[in-house]
């Protein structure tokens, strides 16, 4: 009996993607969420900027390294500055939203687990900004780091933080987009295992560099969301894939004049 010694590129489980329009909602219904549950922080000015201080201290007491030492990197160039506003500005959402694409076609078990690793950080970031409204370093007056999407543009914020209609810039703690990104690095080196798979990290490692260095983000909004990720990925585990058993080819021995052991044993032919 021989076997194959390598086995064919495995087809999606189409029985593990779950209805399109169904997904369709509930993707649409995670974002929609995500933005209202921002705006819901909005006005705790004065705690913000309470809760920004000590966290400041807190970091500086811890030896963390200080994050005017990446923004220093982006000033060196007006050219990386303004490209590191557009990767935070552009980047987020629809690399998120592609990285679900792909999984729903691809590898739909793979989709399902991510999806609902997506929405349990997202809850719980969610309410960590109703929690501890926090003010980014940005805004930081004893940070002294610049507003680049200010300065050098472009920028998603409006130029009055305690009015602004689109977003809410006291939701820093924890960084969704370096959150998000994870997820999407980590599902992709799980869904692909392929040799390179590992360089899909360099998303969420570019996404910490711009959340820093942009000073829209502490390092501690990192560590946080990546404890309550690690949390997230122990509590929903991917499920097991059935394995198939492999594939068997004929046998390329001649049937005439073949005696198997128990009839060689006995003597006789068949």
């Amino acid at each position: 009996m021989h076997t194959r010694s390598e086995p064919a590129e495995r087809e999606p489980d189409t029985s593990a993607r779950p209805p399109l329009v169904r997904e369709l909602l509930l993707v649409a219904g995670l974002f929609l969420v995500y933005k209202l549950g921002r705006q819901a922080a909005t006005g705790h000015v004065d705690e913000a900027f309470h809760n920004a201080g000590h966290l400041w201290n807190f970091e500086r007491a811890a030896g963390l390294p200080g994050e005017g030492t990446v923004q220093g990197v982006l000033l060196h160039s007006h050219t990386l500055v303004q490209a590191a506003n557009t990767y935070y500005a552009t980047v987020h959402f629809p690399a998120t939203l592609a990285f679900l694409v792909w999984l729903y076609w691809r590898r739909p078990l793979h989709y399902v687990w991510s999806r609902r690793i997506l929405t349990a950080i997202t809850g719980a970031a969610l309410a960590l900004h109703l929690l501890f409204p926090l003010a980014p370093p940005r805004m930081l007056h004893a940070a002294g780091l610049v507003d680049t999407g200010q300065v050098y543009g472009p920028t998603v914020y409006g130029d009055s933080p305690a009015t602004d209609s689109m977003a809410n810039q006291f939701a820093a703690m924890p960084s969704l987009h370096f959150g998000w990104a994870l997820v999407v690095a980590v599902g992709l080196i799980v869904a692909t295992r392929s040799r390179w798979s590992l360089l899909w990290l360099l998303h969420p490692l570019l996404t910490l560099f711009v959340i820093v260095g942009t000073a829209n983000h502490y390092w501690l909004d990192s560590i946080v969301v990546s404890a309550l990720l690690a949390v997230a990925y122990a509590a929903l585990r991917l499920p097991r894939t059935p394995v198939l058993p492999p594939l068997a080819w004929p046998s390329t021995v001649p049937a005439q004049g073949y005696a198997s052991p128990a009839y060689a044993r006995a003597g006789v032919r068949r």
